[in-house]
């Protein structure tokens, strides 16, 4: 299994906000910080905030934060919001195969995707932004005030 970019992206904001000591970001701050394109950020930008994950702030000092608190925004929910397929092979969304009816295999990767799901909806976004300090000298931010 590979997340798509749009993930990747997505879970690197939502990081970057969560270690925020301000609590907010413009999308500029977090393309410079990961060294990705703005142009890139602005679709994973729009994404979260469709999923609920990100509000955006107008106005001087405006960019985004999140939406709630960073311990309730669990990996999985991102994944699952932002991955188009999480089925592994074609039969797992109910494709055709000769040999559904005795196969095991589907079966297996079946429970694979949703072992790798349980990982992710057990870790926070807390707790992917740990240690906050190491992670804000890494992406180059200020400690808090």
């Amino acid at each position: 299994m590979r997340l798509t970019t749009l993930t990747d992206f997505s879970l690197r904001m939502l990081i970057h906000l969560a270690v925020q000591p301000e609590g907010r970001a413009t999308i500029a701050e977090v393309a410079r910080a990961y060294a990705i394109s703005e142009a890139h950020l602005m679709k994973v930008a729009h994404q979260l905030g469709q999923a609920g994950l990100v509000r955006t702030l107008r106005g001087r000092g405006g960019g985004l934060a999140l939406a709630r608190d960073a311990a309730e925004i669990t990996a999985g929910e991102v994944v699952r919001r932002m991955e188009p397929d999480l089925d592994l092979v074609p039969c797992l969304a109910g494709g055709d195969c000769a040999i559904t009816p005795a196969c095991l295999l589907k079966q297996r990767l079946a429970e694979a995707r949703a072992a790798f799901l349980a990982v992710l909806d057990a870790t926070t976004l807390a707790e992917l932004a740990t240690p906050a300090a190491s992670l804000r000298g890494l992406l180059g931010l200020p400690e808090p005030a």
